[in-house]
């Protein structure tokens, strides 16, 4: 018989919580700083990972950074795993969230919009992918991983900061903001997608076999997903239902997310699918009472997420940028995402027939990356396929894109009159909050 495994020792039990109840108490202070000076909270809260890890605290106090954040796998594993759950969590609430009556009622036209959206900057950021130094690459990593992922990337579009800047904007009720929700719809789905066919080469190699049967073990999650699944948690929300507390609906959506994230990792694809696709059949059930969801929404946001992003924040090493050939790639990225975003998004409005200023109102909205890319970097770095420096631009994308939407979206909508139907729809999204 098997000896019983050891309880973590009382030393690494004091420093994660001491990680954790720092880094969470900052969060939320440097957040709602963020929030304060008109920025999206994840700007603060992945602030405090800068400030924590090797880009300052680990030049100001090395002793004290390398007792907090020692440099043992096993330790900073714990953290992880922390920020995983939270990110998972974070992802299916996402997909709870989305509006599908959003996609029936202007799928088409977001389509044809989101389509230019995603083919551009796919395109450019493979391109550019190719094109980066060599030294940006992991030993070992295949150069068209690198490439589909910066591709990846490129062409990701992040809900919670589109909603957030179209609800603080008060154009959510706006034909624009809503046609801007369900691209983003879109793009978060294809985005998940694509992640999950990267992961799965990034595992073996790049060959016409991974590629078909990423693909198929795609095709397979959905198919089970819309049929199987969609039952399993239509019931298992209907018995969750029973209850006037919310606790067994909270329970039920928490696992039936970890299971579906288990699902598509033991797959090799990428756990966040699996979560945003149960979050979708969750929401998308109608057994949901969204006052039982309350308490969920809270602890994510409030609670486990921005430890996520803390953590994320600490992976940063912003003193990588002082070298002249990485601020130039970092440079190079930057102006390739915003630039192949507003490009193809640009050209899809125009095709849908928008003017001019719809357009650019659409492409300032879905060029904000916000969370969805610190989500797709942290991923990568995980991976292998991105070194420190590489996930640092791409983080730094993710950060300047976001802050650039609300002035720009402010800009173009002041140029475009309101129609009556949607002076009717004001009052109604007024008191709706967006997630």
């Amino acid at each position: 018989m098997n000896a019983p495994v050891a309880p973590i020792a009382a030393h690494n039990l004091l420093v994660l919580l001491l990680q954790l109840g720092l880094l969470l108490l900052l969060a939320h202070l440097f957040g709602r700083l963020a929030t304060r000076l008109g920025m999206a909270a994840v700007v603060g809260e992945l602030f405090v990972g800068v400030v924590l890890g090797p880009s300052f605290l680990a030049h100001v106090a090395p002793d004290l950074h390398t007792w907090l954040f020692p440099a043992d796998p096993a330790q900073f594993h714990l953290l992880d795993a922390v920020g995983q759950i939270g990110v998972l969590l974070l992802v299916g609430l996402t997909g709870i969230y989305m509006d599908t009556g959003l996609v029936r009622r202007f799928g088409r036209t977001a389509a044809g919009i989101s389509i230019g959206g995603l083919v551009v900057p796919l395109g450019f950021g493979i391109a550019l992918g190719f094109l980066l130094p060599r030294n940006l690459l992991p030993p070992g990593t295949d150069p068209l991983v690198f490439a589909l992922f910066m591709g990846v990337a490129m062409c990701v579009s992040a809900i919670p900061v589109i909603a957030k800047a179209l609800l603080d904007l008060k154009m959510l009720h706006r034909d624009i903001g809503q046609l801007t929700l369900t691209a983003g719809v879109i793009d978060d789905a294809f985005g998940w997608f694509m992640l999950s066919v990267v992961s799965a080469l990034s595992i073996g190699a790049v060959t016409a076999g991974t590629v078909l049967s990423s693909l198929a073990y795609l095709a397979v999650v959905v198919i089970v997903a819309f049929t199987l699944g969609r039952l399993i948690v239509s019931h298992a929300l209907r018995l969750a239902s029973r209850s006037a507390d919310p606790g067994p609906t909270v329970a039920i959506a928490v696992a039936l997310i970890l299971l579906s994230a288990a699902g598509t990792h033991a797959l090799g694809l990428e756990a966040v699918l699996g979560a945003f696709v149960c979050g979708v059949l969750i929401g998308s059930a109608g057994r949901v009472n969204p006052a039982k969801i309350v308490s969920l929404r809270t602890v994510v946001l409030s609670g486990v997420a921005p430890i996520f992003f803390a953590s994320a924040g600490l992976r940063m090493d912003l003193t990588s940028l002082a070298e002249l050939p990485v601020l130039l790639a970092g440079l190079a990225v930057l102006a390739i995402a915003i630039l192949g975003k507003f490009l193809g998004v640009y050209a899809g409005a125009k095709l849908t027939g928008h003017s001019s200023w719809e357009a650019l109102a659409l492409g300032a909205g879905l060029n904000a990356r916000g969370v969805i890319e610190i989500v797709v970097a942290m991923v990568g770095l995980r991976l292998g396929i991105l070194t420190v420096e590489a996930y640092t631009i791409v983080v730094l994308v993710a950060i300047v894109t976001s802050l650039m939407a609300p002035p720009i979206l402010r800009m173009a909508m002041a140029r475009i009159k309101p129609t009556t139907e949607e002076k009717a729809r004001e009052s109604e999204y007024a008191s709706e909050a967006a997630f």
